[in-house]
């Protein structure tokens, strides 16, 4: 059994958001995600196959939904769930300091 820390390792300032794979299961996916002022591009949005919780750890966001007239602002303890093929954008990531981002994808099982 090892221990691990969710902080440790943080990659500095890159050109692309920082993806690191945390668990893997079948439909079962948990990743951590580092921003530093990145954004989706702009006419650009996911539209996801599965399932997505996302939960902001540090640092701050602007998230927008398609169909919303504003982005939701995440703050440290945030959380919402993102419902498969539900589009939606990173307007915006801090660009003072890291905003990590914890994300669990998963395959609704109804």
């Amino acid at each position: 059994m090892r221990i691990a820390n969710l902080y440790d390792d943080l990659p500095p300032k890159m050109p692309r958001e920082a993806f690191k794979e945390l668990l893997h299961r079948p439909g079962l996916r948990l990743e951590r995600i580092v921003s530093h002022g990145h954004a989706t591009p702009a006419g650009e949005w996911y539209d996801q196959t599965e399932e997505e919780w996302v939960l902001l750890l540090a640092g701050s966001a602007g998230l927008h939904i398609e169909g919303e007239v504003e982005p939701i602002r995440l703050k440290p303890g945030d959380y919402l769930t993102i419902p498969a093929h539900c589009r939606h954008r990173v307007e915006w990531t801090d660009p003072t300091t890291a905003t990590i981002w914890l994300a669990l994808h998963y395959r609704d099982q109804e």
